[in-house]
Order: C-alpha cells, then structure tokens, then sequence
C-alpha cells in the first residue's frame, strides 16, 4: 500500500475570525439576555435595584447621623442614629455584665479566635493539640473566666451575661455538642439492635415533633418541676440543654441521608478487609457520610445561631433582647433609634452566618464534595 499525501498548490481563502468565547459583553448575553423571559427578569430586577439602593444608602450612610448628639437623631428625614449604637456598644455585646470585669470576657473572645481559626485551617501546625486546647481546656478555662468565684475572681451569675456574649456562647455550645449527639443518634437509627434504634427513632421524632420555642419553655419553666425540693438548674444551662438536644435530632437525619448517599460496597470492602462496626464506621464509613452531609450540617448551624435569638422568649439576654431592652431608655427616643438597633443586630447575624456558609463552601470545594469532573 502506497501513502497518498495531498499538497495545496494555491493559498486557502481568507475566513472571518473566530467569535470570542469569553468577556463581559458575552457573559451579559448568556447569563441575562439569553431569552426574551431572562431580559424581562434582569430589567425588572434592575428598576427594582434602582429603586431600593438608593433608599438604603440615604438611610445608612447619606442621611445618618455618625456623631453629635442625640438631637441630630431628632430631625426630620433623618437616617440611621449609629450615633445610638456606638453609646450602647457595650451593653449589645456584654449585657449586664459588670464594667469592671469586661477584660474577662475579652480575653474568653480573644482565646476563642486563637484557638478556633487555626482549628478551621487545614494546614495550620500541631492540630491536635490546638483540638485539645479548644475542645477540652477553653470550655473550663472559659468558665472560670466568665463566672469566676475561684482564682480571685468575682463571681458573676448568667443572670447578668448577655448580649453578643451570650448569644456565642449559645451558638457554640450548641454546635459542637450537637454535632456528636447527632451522629450517634443517626447511627443508632440505623443499628440492627432494636432497642436502640427503637429508642433513637423516638428520640429523634419526639424532637422533631415540637417547636424550640416549646422546648425552651419546657426547659425554663417545667423543668424545674420535676426537680428534687430546694434544688435548681441555672436558667442558662436549661436553654443550653435544650438548644443542643433540639439541634441534634435534626443534624441526626442529616447525617443519616449521608449514610444513605454510601454505596453498600464501601461496608463490604470494610468488612473484606477484616475492619470490625467501629473501625469500619470511624475510617470508612462516616468520613464519606460526613463529606456528603456538609452542606446540610451548616444549614442545621446556621439555622441554630439564628434561633438563639428566641432565647429571649425565656428571659435570657441574649443580642436580640439587649437591642430591645436598649430602646426603653427615653433618653434616646428617636425616630429611627429602634429600626438602627435592629439592623445593627441584623448585621451581626448576617456577619456570622454568611462567614459559616462561605467557609462550608471552601471545605466542599477542598473536599470535592460535587465529584465535578
């Protein structure tokens, strides 16, 4: 067989270059004018924008009032009092805690951000002694710090915490140790034992079944009946108890649609491999469950640092409550000085909340949680 070669004798005929692939004009056609309906939504949505933006800005920033005194609140037209706020800074993030002895709260938060953010970074050194430090020395250390009664330290009763300060302590609480009680009630659901999956169904169920206002009731004001005469349960505790019960029956069905995302080859290979349940669930199993139920876990944490504002309900000054109580002092009666409270809390939540989710985004893209290819 002989090779058969084709050679041009003539130059080819010039063609038009190729259409860009990529730039802003591009990605305008296809993510916003793609169909008649898409153009439709993206001008409305723009007239819309066009509209509240400049509302928001007068208010925050154009017509507010960033010092001064209270009479410049007073005017007409005005926009948010942030001169109100930074007065009252002190009592949003402590609370009735005693002003001498806020250096105690502020080394609590200064230790919670040490520990935490190398805690949170994969690379970061020594990780299980910084794991330790954070799960077993802080929480005593804290204690100590906040309460006192030991060391030197004035005793301060949870009935003068508050503000920003309790509402983290809530908040923390309740998603570390609501975490582990969910997975140990999703695999309890999912024993072969019948006593003990009987009893994690109820359990979870009985949970789910009820609103956390109702469970903070319960604990607040019922839980006390039943205790032995003379005998009490600080009022913080009880919102603890039942903010991290409550939780874990819901990160329990999380975790257990983890589980149900594990293809039944992975056991079998643990179990081919001579793994016994503990081994098998620690190295194989839950890693993979967990790496599945990430995105539903922080939806479960962010859903609870928003719900600790109902904490309120039960008298526990958490920022919500401080914000409110904030307003009943007339010497600040202003036209805005309450919505300027309120949106001032309502930044604090969006700050904490979307810094959760942002990092719950980057830990699903490290993990490969998508499985894109």
């Amino acid at each position: 067989m002989t090779d058969i070669g084709f050679v041009r004798t003539e130059m080819a005929s010039s063609r038009p270059a190729p259409q860009r692939t990529s730039g802003p004009l591009l990605w305008l056609r296809k993510n916003l004018f793609a169909t008649p309906a898409d153009t439709v939504m993206t001008v409305l949505v723009v007239l819309f924008l066009y509209w509240l933006i400049p509302l928001i800005y007068r208010f925050m920033i154009g017509n507010a009032v960033f010092s001064g005194t209270v009479e410049d609140c007073r005017v007409l037209n005005v926009g948010a009092c942030w001169i109100y706020v930074e007065a009252r800074i002190t009592f949003f993030i402590y609370g009735f805690y005693p002003t001498a002895e806020y250096w105690r709260v502020n080394i609590v938060f200064l230790l919670l951000a040490l520990l935490l953010i190398p805690l949170l970074m994969p690379k970061a050194p020594y990780k299980r002694l910084n794991a330790a430090l954070f799960f077993v020395v802080f929480p005593v250390v804290a204690y100590i710090l906040l309460n006192g009664g030991m060391f030197g330290l004035r005793e301060v009763p949870t009935e003068s915490w508050g503000g920003l300060m309790v509402t983290l302590i809530i908040a923390l609480v309740g998603i570390i140790c609501s975490l582990p009680l969910g997975i140990l009630l999703a695999m309890g659901r999912r024993s072969k034992l019948p006593i003990v999956k009987g009893l994690c169904v109820a359990f979870i169920e009985l949970w789910r079944a009820v609103p956390l206002i109702t469970v903070l009731f319960m604990a607040s004001v019922m839980l006390p009946l039943f205790m032995p005469q003379g005998m009490s349960v600080d009022k913080l505790l009880r919102a603890l108890v039942g903010v991290t019960l409550f939780t874990a029956a819901y990160l329990a069905e999380v975790v257990r649609g983890g589980f149900a995302a594990i293809p039944r080859g992975q056991t079998e290979a643990a179990s081919a491999l001579g793994l016994g349940y503990w081994k098998a669930m620690g190295l194989i199993i839950l890693p993979q469950a967990l790496k599945h139920s990430i995105p539903g876990i922080v939806n479960n944490f962010i859903s609870l640092f928003k719900d600790t504002s109902l904490v309120s309900i039960v008298g526990i000054f958490d920022l919500l409550n401080a914000v409110q109580s904030a307003s009943s002092d007339n010497s600040w009666a202003a036209p805005t000085r309450d919505i300027t409270g309120y949106v001032f809390a309502a930044m604090i939540f969006w700050v904490f909340c979307f810094a959760m989710s942002r990092y719950s985004m980057w830990v699903e893209r490290r993990l490969n949680t998508g499985y894109k290819r």
